[in-house]
């Protein structure tokens, strides 16, 4: 399966929208008064493939087109220049859907052939080419041509009836130059591996201890619990618990939390935003004092600020808000080993599944979809069935230990509010929380 890709927005000269045709339309939105108008164009093309027991059980392609007209003096609309942080030749998405299927059966093969206790393999790989075009009133115009990818595989375990379940997936805005860097067969081998030791799982233990989070894939509890506080249009309503906080202390000083949408290649990545701003690193939280918010252009008219490139929406169909785009926590200077040596019985969180947060109070649960016990100062049993329960401001405050060894999470996280979705990236270092409460089945002392 193949279908060519042909980008109405992308090449000067190429394009059926030029500067013209936008004062025109934009001179219409605004025909009835209002200060502010701007034209969101898109076209994005899509496919997904799924592999389920060593079947091909559905490709999918999908094209959609649209314009999104916003009204909030009309002036000449010129073309702004615009960063490079995700080149990718349009060729990637026109590559046979044979080749990704290719991909597919790679991975389970080297999954199936890694451990006779493998029972089950799942796989899937998903792909998008966006193509957007923004102008507005201020005289502002650009295009963006955004890719991204996804891979995933899942495995399924099992011994003396005991079942359990691994995965392991990534990708990010980039073709298939991807799998240059992280084979089918590397996803695979992880996704065994956890499932593997999962099959050796103890119960989780309960009560008030420390936690240590694991470097890259643990930025979601920060992205979740901190991060959604941070978005202007929650403070504007004064409904997080940051509002009204600017210049206080709201973490450990050992916190610094930013959010970065020029991370080559990185999943949260944009080169301009849906407004047509062009982002940049902005730091939220430094030496542990609030610094600010992400600003979309509501926000930061309330706030009388600029907007700061994090106006982002779902499509066409969907208003723009304030969002993150790659929210990380930046890294310390202790040795990963020696934080886990300073806890006496606690918990090591590697991996992240799913969570509830309430963003007025920042209070959250999540669980664990691969943990271990630390006894003594070492990383002992894996444990199943871990909850962490906290509140996020809170746990800011207990960071206590930052490691040396920050990661981005490879690409797999998608951020739901008001009903958009929109990818983002995570990262973070090894980090220290003195004191949270885990939920298990076992008492913490036993």
């Amino acid at each position: 399966m193949i279908a060519r890709y042909h980008a109405p927005f992308a090449e000067q000269g190429s394009h059926t929208i030029d500067a013209d045709i936008a004062n025109r339309l934009l001179k219409v939105a605004l025909g009835k008064g209002g200060d502010y108008a701007d034209l969101f164009f898109e076209y994005s093309v899509s496919g997904s493939y799924i592999y389920d027991e060593q079947i091909l059980k559905s490709a999918r392609r999908a094209v959609s087109m649209g314009l999104g007209v916003r009204v909030i003096a009309p002036l000449g609309v010129s073309m702004r220049d615009i960063p490079s942080r995700y080149p990718v030749p349009v060729e990637s998405l026109d590559v046979e859907g044979e080749a990704k299927k290719a991909l597919l059966e790679r991975a389970d093969r080297a999954a199936r052939a890694s451990d006779p206790r493998v029972i089950r393999v799942d796989a899937s790989f998903a792909e998008s080419l966006r193509d957007i075009l923004i102008a507005n009133s201020l005289g502002h115009m650009a295009r963006d041509r955004q890719p991204l990818i996804r891979f995933g595989v899942r495995v399924i375990a099992e011994d003396g009836g005991n079942r359990q379940s691994g995965s392991s997936g990534g990708g990010g805005r980039m073709g298939l130059d991807y799998f240059d860097e992280k084979t089918p067969e590397a996803h695979a081998e992880q996704a065994v591996q956890q499932a593997l030791v999962m099959l050796d799982a103890r119960e989780a233990p309960a009560g008030e201890m420390d936690v240590v989070l694991g470097p890259g894939d643990s930025g979601i509890l920060l992205h979740e619990a901190v991060g959604h506080g941070l978005e202007a249009d929650f403070n504007r309503k004064k409904t997080s618990n940051y509002s009204d906080r600017v210049g206080e202390e709201v973490a450990s000083e050992l916190c610094t939390v930013v959010d970065d949408a020029s991370l080559p290649g990185s999943r949260g990545s944009i080169n301009v935003d849906d407004e047509g701003q062009l982002p940049a690193r902005s730091v939220l939280i430094e030496g542990g004092v609030l610094n600010g918010y992400m600003q979309d252009r509501h926000s930061a008219d309330f706030f009388g600020t600029t907007p700061d490139g994090h106006g982002r929406r779902q499509s066409f169909r969907s208003h723009p808000m304030p969002r993150m785009t790659n929210t990380m926590l930046i890294g310390g200077t202790d040795a990963p080993e020696d934080v886990i040596r300073s806890v006496n019985r606690g918990v090591y969180a590697k991996k992240f599944g799913g969570g509830q947060v309430d963003i007025s109070n920042g209070d959250f649960v999540f669980s664990l979809t691969e943990g271990y016990l630390i006894e003594d100062g070492r990383v002992t049993a894996p444990l199943k069935g871990v909850n962490l329960i906290g509140n996020g401001p809170d746990a800011m405050r207990k960071v206590v230990m930052l490691g040396h060894d920050f990661e981005v999470s490879d690409g797999i996280w998608t951020c739901g509010k008001d009903g958009q979705s929109v990818p983002v990236g995570v990262g973070c270092p090894t980090i220290k929380i003195a004191g949270m409460t885990v939920g298990g089945t076992q008492m913490a002392g036993g």
